[in-house]
């Protein structure tokens, strides 16, 4: 086993033989390189974070007493961010 600033590098050996101390390092935060051959074949890091909805928004904002009001557009300007961030990223090419 070789740790790097929050990496750890392992076998599949290592990985087989004691799995639930890798995962325990996983839940840590940690994110494993799992190698043969000295080539990486697998990584293993907890899941990106989900976005808040907007429910638990809009929760959150009565929580702490705000006084904003969302107008009538509001909501079509929600869903044209939905469908915006849904969209594949397509960069522009370089010539």
């Amino acid at each position: 086993m070789i740790m790097d600033m929050g990496t750890l590098r392992i076998t599949e050996a290592e990985l087989a033989r004691d799995v639930h101390a890798i995962l325990a390092k996983v839940r840590q935060g940690v994110e494993v390189v799992v190698e043969q051959d000295h080539r990486p074949v697998a990584t293993i890091r907890t899941p990106l974070p989900k976005g808040r909805l907007l429910s638990e928004s809009i929760a959150l904002a009565e929580a702490r007493g705000t006084t904003a009001i969302p107008d009538e557009g509001f909501m079509k300007d929600v869903e044209e961010g939905i469908a915006e961030r849904s969209q594949p990223w397509n960069p522009p090419t370089w010539e």
